[in-house]
């Protein structure tokens, strides 16, 4: 079955650009494009896709609203195009429920490679940039919806088992699956169902929530090394 993507961009030739590269690739499907927040959304509700590419600066409604509207409402998961490094309308789509984002002169092979990692229920926390931009928004003491303020950290953190935890601090700290697997010399299997527990017991939608879930319970700090038999 092949990933539908829906690509909604305000400028013309990004927009057929991106659709030229996805249509090309084996397995994707590119079932519409949509050229303001508004067409997005409409578009996500008539195609059902699996994977939105969408530019958070755009007219009628922005990119933000438009990925809130889509994560509150449906399972697609949401990219958010930027043409800037360090922006800080990607702190809000990250808090919107995004499951990443990509800068709009992206190679052909790492577009490709975002959408499939997305579309399969990951998250693109891999490049070291994305984990810098939520630890920066969670030292600033920004608050999320998607984190409850009614239990503190530690009490949220209680409801998970030992292997749990450890599991949420290699995810925050930018492991996949495989090298969690490593880590703890099991599967990738069980690592899949160990993050699958740690989403359901803290209400959380992906692992993009986790990380920020991880960083803002003090469970992993910012700078925090990268090697996990530290």
């Amino acid at each position: 079955m092949s990933i539908r993507v829906v690509v909604a961009d305000d400028q013309e030739l990004v927009r057929s650009g991106f659709t030229m590269i996805l249509d090309a690739q084996p397995g994707i499907e590119v079932v519409a494009e949509a050229g303001d927040g508004v067409e997005a959304l409409e578009a996500v509700r008539r195609h059902t896709p699996d994977v939105l590419l969408l530019d958070i600066r755009m007219p009628v409604m922005d990119g933000i609203e438009a990925a809130r509207a889509v994560c509150a409402e449906s399972t697609c998961r949401v990219v958010m195009l930027t043409t800037f490094d360090v922006d800080s309308y990607v702190y809000d789509a990250l808090y919107a429920g995004a499951s990443g984002f990509l800068l709009k002169d992206v190679r052909r092979d790492d577009l490709v490679h975002a959408v499939r990692v997305v579309a399969a229920g990951d998250s693109l926390l891999a490049p070291s940039v994305t984990r810098r931009l939520i630890a920066d928004f969670v030292r600033r003491g920004r608050t999320t919806e998607s984190v409850s303020v009614t239990t503190s950290p530690a009490q949220r953190l209680a409801v998970l088992t030992a292997r749990e935890e450890e599991t949420l601090r290699l995810l925050a700290r930018g492991l996949s699956n495989a090298e969690i697997a490593a880590a703890f010399v099991v599967s990738e299997h069980t690592v899949k169902t160990h993050v699958s527990n740690v989403l359901s017991k803290l209400a959380l939608r992906d692992r993009v929530q986790a990380v920020i879930c991880a960083y803002e319970s003090g469970l992993v700090v910012a700078g925090e090394t990268t090697d996990a038999n530290d």
